[in-house]
C-alpha cells in the first residue's frame, strides 16, 4: 500500500474555503475490511451541512468527509472472501464513523461494499451510492410504494429527486414531480408522468387537478419547509410522507391529522443489500445517473459552492468529483 495519499481535509468548520488539500498517512486494513483506490466521489447536501458545522458534535476535526465512493479494491483483509484485489466497487462510507471519501484511498467494512454496476463509469457510480441508498430506504423500505400507486416527488431535477423518479417508475408507480419549467423536459425523460412548475403554480392545487381530487398515496420530500408542512394536503386518506430533510426547527404538521397520514423521517443506513438492489435496476437500464457538474479533487471548495448555490446555476442531478483525474464540466449560470 502507499504510505501516504492526497486528501481534502476539513481543517475548520465554515465556508467552502475551509478545505485544505493535504498529504496524509494511508489507511490500514483490518481483517474484515477492504482498501479501495478511490476513482470518484460526489458532493451531497449532507457534506456542506457537515462543513459549515451543523453536526460539529459528531465530526472531530481535522476530518476527511464525503459519502460516495467508486473505485478499485487494492487490498483485502485476512477474513474477506467476498471480494478480491482488482474488483470494481461502489459504496457509501459509514456516516459519522471514520474517514470519508474525499481522498485517494479509503478503507471500508466489507459489508458496506457493493460491486459497481458494469454499465457505469466510476464517476456515474459514485454519483449514486448515497442518493440511491436513500431513495431505496425511502420509497421501498419506509413508504412501501406499490404498483399502481401515485407518488409526488418534490425537487425532481435534483440529485435525489432524479433517482427517485426512476426508481418509482421501475416499481410501477405513477410519478408527479415538482420542478422549474426549464427542467420539465429532463424530469419527463426520467419517467415523470406529470411535472408541476412550483414557481408559478400551487402544487397542492395542481396535484388535486392531476388526481381528480383523489390525492397521492406517497409524498417524497427532498426540500423541507413548505414541502414538508403542506404535503399532507396532497395526500389520499392514510397516505405516507417520507422526508430526508433534517429539521432544525419544530414543524407544525397539523394538516396531517385529517388525512391520518404517516410521516417517515429517513437518515439512510448503509448496506450492500440496497446497493445490490439498485445495481439490478441500473444494469437493466431502468435507472441512470444524472451528473450536472464534474470537478477534480483539488477543487472541492468550488464543488461545494456549486451545490450549495445550485439555484444560481443550470445544475441538474449530482456534482461529481474525479479523484483519479482532472475532468472539469461546469453548468451554466442562470
Amino acid at each position: 500500500m502507499a504510505d501516504t495519499m492526497k486528501a481534502v481535509v476539513l481543517a475548520q468548520f465554515g465556508g467552502a474555503d475551509a478545505f485544505e488539500l493535504r498529504t496524509v498517512p494511508g489507511p490500514k486494513v483490518q481483517p474484515r475490511q477492504v482498501r479501495v483506490r478511490v476513482h470518484a466521489t460526489a458532493v451531497n447536501p449532507l457534506d456542506f451541512q457537515i462543513r459549515r458545522g451543523d453536526y460539529a458534535d459528531y465530526v472531530p476535526l481535522p476530518a476527511i468527509i464525503g459519502h460516495d465512493i467508486s473505485g478499485v479494491i487494492e487490498e483485502v483483509g485476512s477474513h474477506v472472501t467476498e471480494f478480491r484485489t482488482g474488483d470494481e466497487v461502489y459504496y457509501t462510507p459509514k456516516i459519522f464513523g471514520g474517514a470519508g471519501s474525499y481522498a485517494e484511498q479509503h478503507v471500508a467494512d466489507v459489508d458496506l461494499v457493493g460491486r459497481k454496476p458494469e454499465n457505469l463509469s466510476h464517476l456515474e457510480a459514485a454519483s449514486l451510492t448515497l442518493v440511491g441508498g436513500t431513495v431505496w430506504e425511502s420509497l421501498v423500505t419506509r413508504a412501501q410504494l406499490t404498483v399502481g400507486e401515485t407518488v409526488l416527488i418534490h425537487g425532481g431535477a435534483g440529485g435525489v429527486g432524479s433517482i427517485a423518479i426512476q426508481v418509482a417508475k421501475a416499481m410501477g408507480a405513477r410519478v408527479i414531480t415538482t420542478a422549474k419549467a426549464a427542467d420539465h423536459e429532463l424530469v419527463r425523460s426520467l419517467g415523470a408522468d406529470a411535472a408541476i412548475d412550483f414557481t408559478s403554480t400551487d402544487y397542492v392545487d395542481a396535484v388535486s387537478e392531476l388526481t381528480r381530487g383523489q390525492g397521492v398515496d406517497v409524498v417524497f420530500d427532498t426540500i423541507g419547509g413548505d414541502a414538508l408542512t403542506r404535503s399532507p394536503l396532497t395526500l389520499a386518506d392514510s397516505g405516507r410522507v417520507v422526508s430526508i430533510v433534517d429539521i432544525a426547527q419544530p414543524q407544525n404538521l397539523i394538516e396531517a391529522w385529517g388525512k391520518n397520514a404517516a410521516y417517515h423521517f429517513v437518515f439512510t443506513r448503509q448496506n450492500r443489500g440496497k446497493l445490490d438492489a439498485l445495481t439490478n435496476l441500473i444494469e437493466r437500464g431502468l435507472v441512470k445517473p444524472v451528473i450536472g457538474a464534474t470537478l477534480p479533487l483539488a477543487r472541492m471548495g468550488e464543488a461545494h459552492e456549486l451545490l450549495e448555490n445550485r439555484r444560481s446555476y443550470a445544475l441538474h442531478g449530482k456534482v461529481a468529483i474525479d479523484v483519479a483525474g482532472d475532468t472539469v464540466a461546469l453548468p451554466a449560470r442562470v
